[in-house]
């Protein structure tokens, strides 16, 4: 009687341990199918985590999408990744394609056509631009392309085209301190990045045309102090660029120096007029005119323009259409050709007829 009491015993102790396994296997089961049904939270998070999160990061750290620019009318703030970017200012939009990103709205300053950029961005367009008006841009049109970013870097830094864009979308206007058209490529660049969450790839390109600039003023010594001037040429007469301009920056990289008698003009603009019977302050070491709207023999063939010394010594470049559209442009890719295809023009001219 003894064994089997203590047999019942044994017995009855496995049989315990049997259903609380069964027990516990099912709640596991059970929570499992819970956790499956549509709308799970846990199940959301677990694979939210295994597809997008490395093992050992702090979700925490994950910070969203925000950025304040600095302009002259003020502190923008930025809170959402732009995805409908419209690019007015001069360059805008070709800084915004360097950066990788599509803006759905562009201004052709240097009358590209097309897709309004120059053949150094070609083919960067997955889909071409609405061209948007440049001195007068069409407001409404801008409005029907419902953008979340307006870009306004390089312009006139005029209040009420401000405010008018500003009543359309956020718009990122000149920057604080600059004048109209004198945002240099660099601050161009810095602020658009900024504005794209595209700082690193700024920076990158932004070395890319140090490289360059150093390389080409080191293969020509002799371009360091000698005197320039930036010319201009119109229908309405002759100008020259100043300090401000990205075409005097250009230069000014390469080794040149301006001339003190056109800086001092008193002016806040990146250009001034030049009467033709003062056109001996285009006279210089160097003289490279810019035709605005006409061809370049048009110039060359003026009988004031001829008569000037560098001209007349052979020390003059009047840059071709493709080479003013670079150099007028500023941005980085258009700076990168103009480096490669003007330095040998500057170097050949600054040699003077042989």
């Amino acid at each position: 009687m003894f064994h089997s009491k203590k047999w019942a015993a044994a017995m009855l102790l496995c049989l315990t341990l049997a259903i609380s396994a069964c027990s516990t296997g099912g709640n596991t089961t059970n929570g499992a199918a819970d956790n499956n049904k549509p709308g799970s939270q846990n199940t959301a998070v677990t694979q939210s985590n295994a597809a997008n999160v490395p093992a050992n990061t702090d979700q925490a750290a994950v910070q969203p999408y925000h950025t304040s620019i600095e302009t002259k009318f003020g502190t923008v703030e930025i809170t959402a990744e732009p995805k409908r970017i419209v690019a007015l200012g001069w360059g805008d939009a070709e800084t915004v394609l360097s950066l990788g990103v599509e803006p759905i709205g562009a201004s052709d300053w240097v009358a590209f056509g097309g897709e309004g950029v120059g053949p150094w961005l070609e083919g960067s367009y997955q889909t071409a631009p609405t061209i948007i008006g440049t001195l007068e841009p069409d407001y409404e049109l801008i409005a029907s392309l419902q953008p979340d970013l307006i870009l306004d870097v390089k312009s006139s830094g005029d209040e009420e085209r401000y405010k008018r864009l500003t009543d359309i979308a956020p718009t990122v206007g000149i920057p604080s301190g600059a004048d109209r058209y004198k945002t240099s490529s660099e601050d161009q660049l810095r602020i658009i990045a900024q504005a794209l969450n595209k700082e690193e790839e700024g920076e990158k390109l932004l070395a890319q045309v140090s490289d360059a600039f150093t390389k080409a003023a080191g293969e020509h010594p002799e371009f360091s102090g000698k005197t320039v001037v930036v010319g201009s040429y119109q229908s309405s007469g002759f100008g020259a660029y100043v300090t401000g301009s990205t075409r005097i920056d250009f230069v000014k990289r390469l080794g040149f120096v301006t001339k003190p008698e056109i800086e001092a003009v008193e002016n806040t603009n990146f250009a001034i007029k030049i009467a033709d019977e003062r056109l001996e302050l285009l006279d210089a070491d160097l003289t490279i005119v810019v035709p605005i709207g006409v061809e370049p023999g048009v110039v060359t063939d003026q009988p004031l323009f001829q008569k000037i010394p560098s001209v007349t010594d052979g020390r003059a470049v009047v840059l071709d259409r493709q080479s003013s559209r670079a150099f007028s442009t500023g941005s980085i890719p258009a700076l990168l050709w103009a480096v490669e295809h003007l330095v040998p023009q500057f170097a050949d001219a600054l040699k003077g007829k042989e």
